[in-house]
């Protein structure tokens, strides 16, 4: 499978679609569908990505719209911020951009977030589609139409949902990826299989030697099937008010992780310790046995990720997690493993039960 195309529905209705290829040169036709003759066009970016891929997707778009501007601020999570949107803001208003322009998002999830928060409150709203260059942002942020950006370190605490109009998958832009980013992205897709799909799961397992050297069928196939589960979970629950919490298994002290270590892990790093003190609490209650837990977080370890960490305290990374957006009527909604495939809300977790958790991922215990 070296290409193919999914279609998201939101609230029942066609929403948008999602197209993997293997370059850029079909975005050409696909933006000429839109109209965009007479239309601004301004690509969103990062010091990073356009050194890569912004030539590229310019000259392929140049054609099919009226004028292309370029935005592009310094990579980096802590550039995820109002700041950074408010900037970006005042280019549209000195570029003359209006309702009828259009935002194209091309980087990783900090990009996407950004651009898109912008997309969902300039002028009220306007479009935008997402060029995912991070595998990260393939397989979760550039799908499901959360936006957003950091509130003093609280990561995603300002943001709206706003669907792209389409999403545009390079598959070999992934080639340019530092390798520590393109193993960042395995933490969110072994998420997908570890709460929705055991088969997902066993077969990034299977395949983990050509997943980890690029294979484009491979690859290919792994972003396409990591992203039935989202869509599948996405169109379900739009707006997050049940099921969609499963795609924060991991995420809730995973943040903690995020905030408290200055930005200084990757995300999928991130979650992937996250998910490790999960499995901890799902231990001890009896959902999993230790031995099969041990071999999830082989799997982790295997793909390159995380399992434990250092330099915090366990008191600190429950105080943070208590501060994060999960949070329902001051107790945390946290998301727990049944079985492989099986994941599930919880809010009756207790802070003791974070702390041995937290304690955990630092290295402070068995299962």
């Amino acid at each position: 499978m070296l290409q193919g195309k999914l279609d998201v529905f939101f609230e029942g209705k066609p929403g948008y679609d999602i197209l993997l290829e293997q370059s850029y040169a079909d975005l050409k036709g696909r933006l000429c569908t839109m109209g965009l003759s007479n239309r601004k066009v301004c690509i969103v970016t990062d010091t990073n990505v356009a050194k890569y891929h912004l030539d590229d997707v310019v000259k392929c778009i140049e054609g099919a719209v009226g004028k292309v501007v370029t935005f592009s601020f310094a990579a980096g999570e802590e550039r995820k911020n109002l700041d950074t949107v408010q900037t970006l803001y005042a280019f549209l208003i000195e570029e003359g951009f209006d309702r009828g322009d259009v935002l194209a998002a091309l980087g990783g999830g900090v990009v996407g977030d950004l651009t898109g928060f912008a997309a969902a409150t300039y002028l009220r709203g306007i479009r935008f589609f997402q060029l995912p260059t991070s595998l990260l942002a393939m397989v979760d942020s550039s799908i499901g139409g959360k936006t957003g950006v950091d509130f003093k370190a609280y990561k995603n605490m300002v943001g709206a949902f706003y669907m792209p109009q389409f999403v545009y998958m390079n598959i070999t832009a992934l080639k340019t990826l530092p390798e520590r980013e393109y193993r960042s992205g395995f933490g969110e897709i072994i998420k997908h299989g570890l709460i929705k799909d055991r088969e997902l799961y066993n077969w990034l397992d299977r395949n983990r030697k050509g997943l980890l050297g690029l294979s484009p069928e491979l690859v290919t196939e792994m972003v396409y099937r990591s992203l039935l589960v989202k869509k599948m979970v996405v169109e379900r629950d739009p707006k997050e008010k049940g099921e969609r919490s499963l795609l924060n298994f991991g995420h809730t002290l995973g943040h903690a992780v995020e905030k408290l270590k200055g930005f200084s892990l990757l995300h999928g790093e991130c979650v992937s310790l996250g998910m490790a003190a999960a499995l901890q609490i799902s231990v001890r209650r009896g959902n999993l046995e230790a031995e099969e837990t041990e071999g999830i977080l082989q799997t982790l370890s295997s793909f390159g990720l995380p399992v434990i960490t250092e330099g915090l305290k366990a008191s600190d990374l429950v105080k943070v997690a208590m501060k994060d957006k999960k949070m329902d009527a001051g107790q945390i909604r946290f998301i727990l493993l049944r079985t492989v495939g099986e994941a599930y809300a919880d809010m009756t977790v207790t802070q003791k039960e974070m702390e041995q958790a937290a304690e955990f991922l630092l290295g402070g215990g068995n299962l």
